[in-house]
């Protein structure tokens, strides 16, 4: 499974990309959704927004403790900001920031529950 975080706001969007982040139901900034890794349209939609998500893959021990002390509305998940705040820069693409793809997007989404 691929976990996938709404980072920007909803200020200076462009169409296309709130179009997109509201059929993910990502309308809000720190809401996250768990995606398939197989489902190709739902991949592309993440990638498309990419500019705009951090997202990566996890395991069921973490998807089993998100939903312990986060439980999902409606296959949606709303987190808190980081405690202690982004260690990168929240305007940048991996490796400086934190948009895109992660490795340990455990870590940083551990700071959110």
């Amino acid at each position: 499974m691929i976990f996938v975080l709404r980072i920007a706001g909803q200020v200076k969007n462009k169409i296309k990309d709130n179009e997109t982040l509201k059929r993910l139901k990502m309308e809000k900034k720190f809401s996250a959704i768990l995606v398939d890794d197989s489902d190709a349209v739902r991949m592309g939609m993440v990638r498309a927004v990419g500019h705009m998500v951090a997202y990566g893959f996890v395991d069921d021990s973490f998807i089993k403790e998100l939903n312990e002390k986060r439980p999902a509305k409606e296959n949606v998940y709303f987190l808190h900001p980081p405690r202690g705040g982004f260690k990168k820069s929240s305007r940048l693409p991996t490796p400086k920031g934190i948009l895109g793809k992660w490795d340990d997007i455990v870590k940083l989404v551990g700071r959110m529950l």
